[in-house]
């Protein structure tokens, strides 16, 4: 499961991809960050980057960052300083509700994640390295797509949530989008075309969590 890509047209914004954080879920997130090419990036530097597998332990748990998957994240975030820091993740579908809870950020502290459309959800990543490892200006989004090999094993997860591969295909293009952006109000041009929806909600929970230090 371990990808590294590293894309490179001059000057400009320095961007990080990293999937499969922890557990099984680089065997899903490699499918689409291998589908990000040059031709994607205008200007600046893209690393991507799939991690192996690893011992589950939630972003949102400090341990996480003790741990040595956690340790070799904090570890390129530190080496390569990017302006735009994106988790790719997957998540098991029977989660979807505890995800996108409204009731999120008064049952664990974090606001919920948003979805953008065919179970693609989108939100700010862990607090514990928001605030300490990048500046206010910087894009730092947490992206979940349902986890593609879990939906094929249940037959009843098959028919309650869109097929793997239009989920797959919302999640590319979300990275392709990402990939092309300079910065949050290039992001955020870019995607509120489609989803201006859920970028007025994600400035609205950034705004409650973070105050004037907003994610995205």
């Amino acid at each position: 499961m371990s990808f590294f890509r590293l894309i490179d047209k001059g000057k400009g914004t320095t961007r990080l991809f990293v999937g499969g954080v922890h557990g099984k879920e680089g065997q899903s997130t490699i499918s689409a960050l291998k589908r990000i090419q040059s031709i994607h990036v205008k200007t600046g530097k893209l690393i991507i980057y799939n991690c192996d597998q690893s011992e589950y332990i939630s972003t949102l748990d400090n341990r996480y960052y003790n741990s040595k998957m956690g340790k070799e994240i904090l570890r390129l975030i530190n080496h390569y300083q990017p302006e735009m820091y994106i988790e790719a993740h997957c998540y098991h579908p029977k989660n979807y509700t505890k995800l996108t809870d409204l009731q999120r950020k008064e049952k664990i502290g974090v606001p919920p994640l948003i979805e953008l459309e065919k179970g693609v959800l989108i939100g700010s990543v862990s607090p514990h390295i928001r605030k300490s490892l990048f500046k206010r200006e910087d894009v730092c989004l947490t992206l979940e797509m349902p986890c593609m090999h879990q939906i094929q094993d249940s037959q009843t997860l098959e028919n309650s949530f869109p097929a793997p591969e239009k989920s797959l295909k919302t999640y590319v293009n979300l990275l392709k989008a990402l990939a092309g952006s300079n910065n949050r109000p290039d992001l955020e041009k870019n995607i509120s075309g489609r989803y201006p929806v859920q970028v007025k909600t994600a400035r609205r929970y950034a705004r409650e969590f973070f105050g004037e230090y907003p994610p995205f």
